[in-house]
């Protein structure tokens, strides 16, 4: 787990100064110069786009993430069609995506019911789309050549700094609405020339229009299959995790989907080891996989439990001992209207314990995703939205916007238990053992007591006292239980290095 160790403290470290970039955007630029109804408009943009540009793949990044050390290995970047293959995939997915917008236009400003206001920008997901599904593929070769931790820059940091500077024209009046929506919508445009650049010059990769290889006319039939499948489970499971915002905007408009989003970004933050992790763990499993490496697996796996849960209950602790400062700081900030955001404190506790649990169950798609039973991960795909639709749309029409939050705990329950079972059975992997229920346990104790204490008066100090007070008990647990020996060995070199600085400095 070496290499996936270290381009995951790099990927890690990105990914979380592009969080902290997008946390000043969306908890404090965006509320302090845009309405709810604004901040909802952007955050129809990106989920529809995301939807649209992984329909448009066809499955295709599939096949790359799966075939290319077979490609590298057999055909090298001369004979390498793959590129090609992958990319006029996505040109047709693309094209006939606008052309199914273009007639079906009207029928999809009918059904965005309470969001007039996004019906009159709809136009603008189109190149949002373009430019998100040029960098996911060049995105996915990248990964394949392990430039994990270049990417997650790109993705994490530099979008976020794109962000942050066209609020800062908009607050300056430099721009107004509608041209921060135009510039929003190409975002993804200069990474995705930076990615392109930086693959070509590496000399691994290039885009051969040349006649089918060997190895494409060997694995055709089998990449073709591979891809139909992967496709479906790609696509139902960004659906499962865009149908809240879809059902927001129709049932609810754009003011509670700003809202929404707020809360979504805060609990996404306990996505941050888990997004770089799984970008590196792919290529190694899938190699692994290739090489019948079981032990590597089974290690990966346990690994990635481990120090998962770890970072999940850690992380966890710290948002939600705050949750209450935050939503006093939104509610002090907000400038437009009488907007209050008091509805994010418990949105984001029953979605935080949303994401300990998927963060708990390790990398288990990925590991099935790059096997020979691929087909299990799109059959608990299929199961995961044909579940959470319904329950979103009922849910939501009792319960608002909680009603999303109960929806998520409860189908995301339910499909990662059925992929442990499936790891379980088939190749009797359990990672789990009593000391992550020690810990768990002991935490949750650690949870209550630092949340019964008095709230201090200054804000900023209360969220000093309450997050010092946690890591100073919740680091020993995880030392004393030795539940992540890899997180621990890291944290201890980087104090061990502190200290030679300052005793070299002394």
């Amino acid at each position: 787990m070496g290499i996936i160790q270290k381009q995951s403290v790099r990927s890690s470290l990105f990914i979380l100064i592009g969080f902290i970039i997008g946390a000043v955007n969306i908890l404090v630029l965006f509320p302090r110069f845009f309405t709810q109804t604004e901040i909802g408009l952007t955050r129809a943009m990106i989920d529809i786009s995301l939807t649209l540009s992984v329909l448009c793949t066809f499955g295709s990044l599939s096949a790359i993430y799966k075939f290319f050390p077979f490609y590298n290995d057999y055909a090298g970047p001369e004979k390498n069609d793959l590129p090609m293959l992958t990319a006029i995939v996505c040109c047709f997915g693309f094209l006939t995506t606008c052309l199914v917008g273009f007639f079906a236009k009207d029928f999809i400003i009918r059904k965005l019911g309470k969001s007039p206001e996004f019906a009159g920008y709809f136009y603008t997901v189109y190149p949002y789309t373009f430019f998100l599904l040029l960098f996911m593929w060049l995105e996915a070769f990248s990964w394949c050549l392990k430039k994990t931790s270049f990417t997650n820059f790109l993705r994490e940091t530099t979008i976020r700094v794109l962000t942050t500077l066209l609020i800062i024209l908009y607050a300056f009046k430099l721009i107004d609405l509608t041209q921060f929506i135009h510039l929003f919508s190409l975002l993804y445009l200069l990474p995705a020339i930076v990615l392109l650049i930086t693959l070509i010059k590496s000399g691994k990769w290039r885009l051969n229009f040349i006649a089918l290889s060997s190895v494409t006319k060997r694995l055709k039939k089998r990449m073709i299959t591979f891809c139909l499948f992967l496709f479906g489970v790609q696509f139902l499971n960004v659906i499962a995790r865009t149908n809240d915002t879809f059902l927001v905007i129709g049932l609810r408009g754009l003011a509670d989907t700003g809202i929404f989003s707020i809360a979504l970004y805060v609990a996404a933050a306990m996505e941050i080891p888990q997004r770089s992790i799984t970008s590196i763990s792919i290529p190694i499993l899938a190699e692994s996989w290739k090489n019948k490496d079981m032990n590597r697996i089974r290690s990966i796996y346990a690994k990635s439990v481990s120090n998962l849960l770890v970072i999940a209950l850690g992380m966890f602790g710290l948002i939600w001992l705050n949750i209450h400062n935050l939503v006093s700081f939104l509610n002090h900030l907000a400038s437009k209207g009488n907007e209050y955001y008091q509805i994010i404190s418990p949105l984001v506790f029953i979605m935080g314990l949303s994401k300990v649990l998927d963060l708990a169950t390790g990398v288990n798609g990925q590991i099935i995703g790059t096997s020979n039973y691929w087909r299990f991960d799109f059959y608990t795909n299929v199961f995961y939205t044909v579940l959470s639709i319904p329950l979103n749309f009922f849910l939501i029409q009792y319960f608002g916007l909680m009603g999303l939050a109960y929806s998520n705990l409860i189908a995301l329950s339910l499909y990662n238990g059925s992929r442990f079972l499936f790891l379980r059975r088939k190749f009797g992997m359990q990672p789990y053992r009593l000391k992550h229920l020690y810990v768990l346990a002991i935490t949750l104790a650690l949870y209550f007591g630092i949340h019964s204490l008095p709230q201090l008066s200054n804000l900023y100090i209360d969220i000093f006292f309450r997050s010092i007070v946690f890591v100073v008990f919740f680091a020993p647990i995880v030392y004393i239980s030795k539940i992540t020996p890899d997180l621990t060995q890291i944290a201890l070199d980087k104090i061990a290095f502190i200290k030679g600085k300052l005793i070299d400095r002394g």
